[in-house]
């Protein structure tokens, strides 16, 4: 009933619309598994670039056929999900943070900060190397701030700051990555301008209407 927002049960059909099949009981979720060797060649495959289709079809030919199995693609799909793309985000952050290390090594106006959630993974990144940093002192007074690429791989947000020069052509000034598109990721992400610029703010502001900037 729509006005009281319940639902009254009026008939009841408890006979099966198929025949049961007790001996694939083992298919349902809570009685499938994956043994220590499918978790390693998984791994092992994923590295390799080998698509997670292809890897379960390799179990079900080793194995004569699907119904030999313990688990079906999905279960292979949700591993690669869960854990071998949590252990490379942890190794890819990482690396990241190695890189602009070495970047400010080479230069020591290459601006970074770097916002790490847990250690592991990016929760927010900005950076700007050291002619983006020259040229927003000529032309950064105003600045157009872009939040609408998503990168697919980690759902990271990127940012970017454009300004335009003297020939009417954009330029990009400063880059940064955020996990959450909130008050606080904004609130750090003007920050790292300041902080970059030596405290001085651009004139003007270019958001696209969003309201949480």
């Amino acid at each position: 009933m729509k006005d009281v927002g319940l639902w009254i049960i009026s008939t009841v059909v408890l006979n099966h619309s198929h025949p049961c099949c007790p001996d694939r009981v083992e298919i349902l979720k809570q009685h499938r598994e994956l043994s220590m060797f499918v978790l390693c060649t998984i791994e092992t495959n994923k590295e390799a670039g080998i698509k997670p289709r292809n890897t379960y079809q390799s179990f079900v030919a080793a194995a004569g056929s699907h119904w030999e199995l313990s688990f079906i693609e999905k279960d292979v799909r949700n591993y690669i999900t869960r854990e071998v793309r949590n252990v490379s985000e942890q190794d890819d952050a990482k690396e990241f943070e190695k890189y602009l290390l070495r970047m400010k090594e080479k230069n020591q106006n290459f601006f970074f900060e770097l916002n790490l959630e847990g250690n592991h993974s990016i929760k927010h990144a900005f950076w700007a190397d050291a002619r983006s940093r020259a040229t927003c002192e000529y032309f950064g007074d105003m600045v157009s701030i872009d939040t609408t690429y998503n990168t697919n791989k980690y759902n990271l947000v990127f940012s970017s700051f454009v300004g335009m020069n003297h020939h009417d052509q954009s330029i990009l000034l400063k880059c940064a990555l955020m996990k959450n598109e909130d008050i606080q990721s904004f609130k750090w992400l003007c920050g790292c301008w300041l902080r970059c610029k030596g405290g001085k703010a651009p004139k003007g502001i270019l958001a696209d209407q969003c309201a949480l900037m």
